[in-house]
């Protein structure tokens, strides 16, 4: 068949949490401009295999086809990147599309990325505004630490910064950078300050910054090119300034 007449996927899937991965392989008519999500709706379109079996429509996750939401995460030829704004004609075929390898499979190349949200509540990843009383407007931020946030705060929870590092494994209890830098961005805020410390606690406990390699590959893993490695080196001295604190504080009640 003449070059760039179909698109040629060869899918990494999974029927349930518990079943064995299979692969299957499929091809669809070529279009310009196919990103790997549409490719994979005109695939539920008709769920037929390249040696024409029927099967089920491959199941995946996506939501704002903006790189924006970091659902539609997934490893595409070897990369851990979005599907939504990976195109097609960037891609060399066959396309080899897995599920994110660091996190358990629902389905297919859908997962489960909950822990990267419990992980969120854990160091506490948000402003208190709610009380019993008026707190009033929030204390102003210097146009550097508002430059720094704002870079921080385009974190989508996509995981490919947990999916790149090697310390995300079994038997390690790492949160990964993703954590590492919204403890960063939560500590910057005026208000988010208050609890700096609370935050910095649970950095120095387990799944902590102590337990970065510093193989630095979250880097360049990220798709919104976050600060990542500067947020380590910033929590880094953070815990390290906490530790010395509570040291000497502890001997002055000594």
């Amino acid at each position: 068949m003449a070059e760039k007449e179909f698109i040629h996927l060869k899918i990494k899937r999974q029927d349930t949490p518990e079943s064995n991965p299979y692969w299957q392989e499929f091809k669809i008519p070529y279009k310009k401009k196919h990103n790997i999500v549409s490719v994979l709706k005109e695939i539920q379109k008709n769920p037929v295999t390249a040696d024409g079996t029927p099967t089920t429509p491959v199941v995946w996750e996506s939501n704002c086809m903006e790189e924006v939401c970091g659902s539609c995460t997934m490893i595409i030829n070897g990369k851990v990147q979005q599907g939504c704004s990976t195109l097609v004609d960037h891609c060399k075929q066959p396309i080899v599309l897995e599920p994110m390898s660091k996190f358990p499979v629902i389905r297919d190349l859908m997962v489960d990325r909950n822990s990267m949200f419990e992980n969120l509540k854990k160091v506490m990843a948000w402003i208190p505004i709610d009380g019993s009383f008026d707190m009033g407007p929030g204390p102003k931020m210097s146009p550097k630490e508002h430059l720094v946030a704002y870079e921080l705060s385009r974190c989508m929870t996509c995981g490919c910064c947990l999916e790149a590092c090697p310390q995300i494994n079994p038997r390690s209890k790492f949160m990964g950078a993703q954590i590492v830098g919204q403890v960063r961005l939560f500590n910057i805020h005026g208000s988010g300050k208050m609890q700096a410390e609370d935050r910095i606690e649970v950095m120095k406990g387990p799944g902590g910054i102590t337990e970065c390699g510093n193989a630095q590959l979250c880097q360049e893993a990220c798709p919104k090119d976050l600060p990542l490695l500067n947020s380590i080196g910033q929590i880094n001295r953070q815990t390290t300034w906490s530790g010395i604190l509570k040291w000497f504080n502890s001997g002055d009640r000594e």
